[in-house]
This record gives structure tokens, C-alpha cells and sequence, in this order.
């Protein structure tokens, strides 16, 4: 049984169908990316996942436990995160609070991720701890968001384009902690366009276009697809 399987799923904003039989499975400790270029549906099925956009049919399993149709908070605490496209830190509130306010309580789980735990994972936080989220670059801000959310203790990540608007730089960066958040044992989906990205750092990868799921392989399988490519993704 995998991980995270969502089976056929069918969403809908009003009665416009967004995305059509979407199948997706991840095993436990992967990363991996589900590619499309923008509008192809994969934000929509991220807020499918965590409850934001609930699909009309179709099931969402997580664990072996069907998460679709509970309300975004509960599958949160289920263990599924959350960081959206356009970050949402807390302008006004230091780098601290924004971690501090997202934290749930230890003893609720085994190895709780602590603000000391996040610093050592996101060094240049610790460095503008004191800082507003207001005053942190755009990296910056996104190192954030996935550690507030990392602070919520999820077993899996879904990072809706996590690359977008960074510096190259900072994508290099971004990739290496991506990396590093597997081996601290959270397995992650990563929503992107980015192909170079995601060769960095997933394991397998979707690629999705109009709704509709229309590849599936590993990384290595998809980098050798030209015809792929070039008809869905425009490399």
C-alpha cells in the first residue's frame, strides 16, 4: 500500500472540472515531483490532497486511511503539510514567532521538530531569528514557510512550486535542504515547473497537463523522454 495514493480523483471550482481521474502513488521516504506547465492542475491537486478544494469523487488515502472529505486542519494534523505557492509567512511577526506560532505540542509525536532542530537545518534563519517576515528576502521567505510548516510535524510535504521567483542560487540552496528534510524521514511531493529542479532532487516524477495525469516515471526515465518534453513541459 503506498504511502500517499490518490485514486481517481475528479475536482471542480463551481462547474468548472479542473482535474479529471487524477492517480497519483508516493512511497514513504521519496521525493517527488508532479510536473506541468502553469495551469496544468497540479496546485489544484495539492488543494485536493490537503482539503482546501476537496475533490467530488475519487479518495485521498494517506496511511491506509481515507483523508478525503476531512476538513483541512484535520488532515494537517493527520500528518500531511502544507507550504502554498505564495508563502503566507506572517509579515508582522519575527522569524521566531512565526515558527513558535505554527509549533504543535511534543508530546504528540515522537521526534517533534523544535525551533533549535529547524535552525540547524535553516542556518540563515537562525541568523534574522530577530527579523520580521516583512524584512526577509523572497529565499528567505520561503525557507520560512517550510519550516513553520516542518514545525507542524508532517510525515509528508507537499511544496507547491517552491522554486518560482528564486534567484539560482537560492534554487541550488532550496534543493539541498529538500534533501536534507528527506533524511530527517518527511517524504515530499513537490509541485513544479522547474524540470532542472526537480532532477536535483526527486526520486520519480508525474507529469500532468489539463487536468490529467499523462506520464509517469522516474527521473532518469523522464530526462530520456524527448517526446515527452517537448509535448507537456516545452523543454
Amino acid at each position: 500500500m503506498a504511502f500517499l495514493d490518490l485514486k481517481s480523483i475528479n475536482t471542480y471550482y463551481g462547474r468548472s472540472h479542473i482535474l479529471f481521474d487524477v492517480s497519483l502513488s508516493i512511497e514513504k521516504g521519496e521525493v517527488v515531483s508532479l510536473i506541468g506547465r502553469n495551469g496544468a492542475g497540479k496546485s489544484t491537486t495539492f488543494r485536493s490532497i490537503i482539503g482546501l478544494t476537496p475533490p467530488q469523487t475519487g479518495e485521498v488515502i494517506f496511511k491506509g486511511e481515507r483523508i478525503s472529505g476531512l476538513r483541512a486542519f484535520r488532515i494537517c494534523r493527520k500528518g500531511v503539510g502544507f507550504v502554498p505557492e505564495d508563502r503566507r509567512c506572517f509579515p508582522d511577526l519575527t522569524v521566531r514567532d512565526n515558527l513558535e506560532v505554527a509549533a504543535r505540542r511534543e508530546e504528540e509525536v515522537a521526534t517533534p521538530w523544535t525551533v533549535d532542530r529547524i535552525y540547524a537545518l535553516f542556518p540563515r534563519l537562525q541568523e534574522r531569528e530577530k527579523n520580521l517576515g516583512s524584512q526577509l528576502s523572497g529565499g528567505e521567505q520561503q525557507m520560512l514557510t517550510i519550516a513553520r510548516t516542518l514545525m507542524t510535524n508532517p510525515e509528508v510535504l507537499l511544496l507547491d512550486e517552491p522554486s518560482e521567483g528564486l534567484a539560482p542560487l537560492v534554487v541550488s540552496l532550496l534543493a539541498e535542504m529538500i534533501l536534507r528534510i528527506r533524511k530527517e524521514g518527511v517524504t515530499v511531493l513537490l509541485a513544479e515547473q522547474n524540470l532542472h529542479f526537480c532532477a536535483k532532487v526527486s526520486d520519480r516524477a508525474f507529469v500532468i497537463d489539463k487536468g490529467s495525469v499523462k506520464y509517469e516515471g522516474t527521473m532518469k526515465e523522464l530526462l530520456a523522454n524527448d517526446e515527452i518534453k517537448e509535448k507537456y513541459l516545452a523543454v
